[in-house]
């Protein structure tokens, strides 16, 4: 049974999958509670690793001339990712900008949002994650620069092994004149923490 044609997730194997593991940990899988519980996270895998199933960058190529060629960014974009080491989510929010090319070519601002979801909807790493990003929107719009940060809390963290809930992760990446001028980072990142 898969649940979106455009999602080819296995969803009775993974049901299964989540049954043995269950019956593993000394739980019953068919009573009261649990009773629906594999089929629920098996829709729920589908759902959170959608990204796996769909290329990103695709939603860069909508492109707009606005003549514009100062720094775009988009702050503050919610993330839900899946740390592929442990299987436990990861969250935060995400910054994107970019510095239009001497065409002046935009994208929409949704565009970027769509795009970050995109990689962060699939077992992942944040490192992984903001270069993706940084690297897709270097390639697609072919701007001046390109800048990611993301600031993300992992629960593999927080709820299990060192258990040090709060702790924030910060990771950046950028391309372009962002990386080769100290100038143009620092005027970002002024925006980003006001």
């Amino acid at each position: 049974m898969v649940a979106d044609p455009s999602n080819p997730v296995d969803l009775e194997r993974i049901a299964a999958a989540v049954s043995e593991i269950l019956e593993a940990m000394g739980e019953d899988p068919t009573r009261d509670g649990l009773h629906d519980t594999p089929q629920r996270v098996a829709r729920m895998y589908a759902e959170v690793c959608g990204g796996l199933h769909q290329d990103p960058r695709e939603h860069l190529v909508t492109q707009f001339e606005a003549g514009h060629q100062e720094m775009v960014i988009v702050k503050d974009i919610p993330i839900y990712s899946l740390c592929e080491h442990h299987l436990v989510p990861f969250y935060g929010v995400a910054h994107l900008g970019y510095i239009p090319n001497q065409e002046g070519r935009i994208t929409g601002l949704s565009k970027l949002a769509r795009l970050v979801d995109g990689y962060a909807r699939r077992p992942q790493v944040q490192e992984r994650l903001t270069s993706q990003c940084a690297d897709a929107i270097d390639d697609v719009l072919d701007p001046n620069g390109a800048i990611v940060v993301i600031e993300a809390e992992h629960l593999c963290m927080a709820m299990r092994g060192i258990r040090k809930p709060g702790a924030t992760t910060i990771t950046s990446a950028v391309r372009g004149i962002f990386r080769d001028d100290v100038a143009t980072r620092m005027e970002a990142m002024r925006f980003l923490n006001p």
